[in-house]
């Protein structure tokens, strides 16, 4: 029977979602505009650790290596992961062919108590981006498009190649419903 996630074996620590939150609204209300950013790099940061945490987690489940996990087992595998890691379940998907999506309806990150005005799971994106370029072997880019901290029922995180993501963002930037961006990109 798989043991539970060993945290300290696994280079990560625990700390509590009040903790987590807290620290986003101080850099959000102290740190202007930047402190999405810091967040940002600091998730970019732990990304090659938490992709050598899944991969050390995965063999202790399973002879598949991650790399070789198809979209079906790597969803329930991921989830399984982040779950015991206390992240939260996601549900990986796509709209077209264009970006991959990451949805989530209780992901640790976000603080729907905290009322935002947009979606601000920052250290998360930055997390994802390097996680998942790892598994596509190429870079990625993350956005947020929808946030639980910001009334949505759930947060949904696109994930696609820089250029496209740049494009979606410019899109949304201009007033654009991030569906509406993706499907000019298709």
């Amino acid at each position: 029977m798989p043991q539970p996630l060993d945290l300290t074996r696994h280079g990560m620590l625990a700390l509590t979602r009040s903790s987590l939150a807290t620290l986003r609204a101080a850099l959000l209300r102290d740190g202007g505009p930047d402190a999405a950013v810091y967040l940002q790099e600091a998730g970019y940061a732990g990304g090659d650790a938490m992709w050598e945490a899944f991969k050390r987690w995965l063999a202790e489940r399973t002879d598949i290596p991650a790399e070789s996990l198809d979209v079906e087992s790597f969803e329930q595998r991921a989830t399984e992961f982040f779950r015991d890691a206390g992240w939260g379940s996601i549900t990986v998907g796509s709209i077209g062919d264009v970006v991959a999506t990451l949805d989530s309806s209780d992901w640790g990150e976000a603080d729907p108590q905290s009322g935002m005005d947009h979606p601000c799971c920052h250290l998360t994106t930055g997390m994802f981006a390097d996680l998942f370029g790892r598994v596509a072997g190429a870079p990625v880019a993350v956005l947020e498009v929808e946030c639980r901290s910001s009334g949505a029922p759930r947060c949904r995180f696109l994930v696609g190649s820089p250029a496209v993501m740049e494009q979606i963002y410019d899109e949304m930037g201009r007033g654009e419903p991030y569906e509406d961006a993706i499907g000019a990109c298709a």
